[in-house]
């Protein structure tokens, strides 16, 4: 367990969402144990009598998130409503509580898989391993993240920014990345053997991750080899594919498609539809958070952008479209094959960008990197122009 705790506490780290030492773990063993010393462990030991989890996080998040966190957690009264497809499909909203007692976090925490604590940080849990308390606290800041930029920039458009909202901005802004340089080659196809389909599937994953291009369980790509797809499976980390890539027929004659990626049917429509041999899903921030920006009021289908949209939208030069995950008659499987016949990337509304390549995966990891830079740009260009 301590391996386990010191993996995704600098999986943190790494990511950009804590500083080194913040995170506050503990699990449970023949007792609570935990990875540091902290004055809150009485309250936070007291959640391990009251809910049935095996492990649990409690931690300040680093820059830029601190900041737009803390100002959403202001606003809210009791819970923050993201609109990126992650928060609705598995949060549906992140609930705020102002007293870092343990009545009232466990309140929370039998309602949400997490509770915002407004000056104090964030309280997560896994009810199997700490890996689930990882994936929500990544969860939890890059929706907040998504939220705040596009809130600013629908408020900018409208002359509403508030004088703490726009404090914050400008600090958020100043802790951002700076713009990254362009991604290295990776490995060159086509490939002969299976061995290299999957070295280069989990080489592009690891790239994926690297360039902060999607959180590491927040995306999915497969490969088109002879008549099989090999895909990632679901919930698996891009930057740990090995051992977690499924071999699926395109006639459906094996079940393995079980275990693939929730998005399987939207690549192995992608495939089909275009021809091409490699799929890549990452969810870059700035290209989520334009997605999510259209000024049409008067709009019958707000509300409902994200499966149906009738505007022809784009951000960077590339187009967005509606679609949810499935088969159903708005599944990404119908929207997004025809865009990439004739682009090599589109972007889902609030959910992330795809993008394809024909003999591996150099195109559209550079596309990828490609479109969220553009995408930047374009977001600071709209509040320039303020438009």
């Amino acid at each position: 367990m301590d391996a386990l705790i010191e993996k995704y506490a600098e999986k943190l780290v790494a990511a950009g969402y804590a500083e080194k030492g913040a995170p506050l773990w503990g699990a449970v063993d023949a007792e609570i144990l935990w990875n540091r010393e902290d004055p809150a462990r009485p309250i936070l030991e007291a959640l391990f009598r009251g809910l049935s989890i095996q492990s649990l996080l409690f931690c300040r998040p680093a820059e830029p998130y601190r900041t737009v966190i803390a100002y959403l957690a202001d606003q809210a009264e009791e819970a923050i409503f993201p609109m990126d497809t992650e928060t609705r499909t598995f949060f549906h909203d992140l609930p705020v509580v102002r007293s870092f007692e343990a009545e009232a976090l466990l309140a929370a925490l039998k309602e949400r898989k997490c509770v915002i604590v407004p000056g104090r940080g964030v309280v997560t849990f896994g009810t199997v391993s700490p890996e689930q308390a990882f994936i929500t606290f990544c969860s939890v800041c890059f929706a907040c993240f998504v939220k705040f930029f596009a809130d600013y920039l629908a408020d900018f458009r409208h002359g509403r920014v508030t004088e703490d909202q726009e404090t914050a901005f400008r600090r958020a802004v100043a802790h951002l990345d700076p713009a990254g340089e362009p991604p290295p080659p990776l490995r060159t196809g086509p490939f002969s053997t299976e061995d290299e389909v999957l070295s280069a599937m989990e080489e592009a994953g690891r790239a994926t991750v690297a360039y902060r291009l999607v959180d590491s369980y927040f995306g999915n790509l497969s490969y088109l080899f002879g008549k099989i797809l090999y895909i990632s499976q679901t919930g698996s980390s891009l930057d740990e594919l090995a051992g977690c890539i499924d071999a699926v027929p395109l006639d459906g004659s094996s079940c393995a498609g079980i275990t693939a990626s929730s998005e399987l049917s939207a690549h192995r429509q992608i495939v089909l539809y275009t021809g091409r041999h490699c799929v890549l899903h990452g969810h870059p921030r700035f290209s989520v958070v334009l997605s999510l920006d259209c000024d049409r009021r008067d709009c019958p289908e707000r509300g409902f952008c994200h499966i149906r949209c009738s505007e022809a939208r784009a951000a960077g030069g590339t187009p967005i479209v509606p679609g949810e995950v499935g088969t159903g008659r708005y599944g990404l499987c119908r929207t997004v094959p025809p865009v990439l016949q004739e682009q090599d990337g589109v972007i889902v509304y609030g959910h992330g960008v795809f993008t394809a390549g024909d003999k591996d995966f150099n195109g559209a990891f550079a596309r990828l990197f490609e479109i969220e830079t553009a995408c930047r740009a374009e977001y600071f260009r709209r509040i320039r122009e303020g438009r």
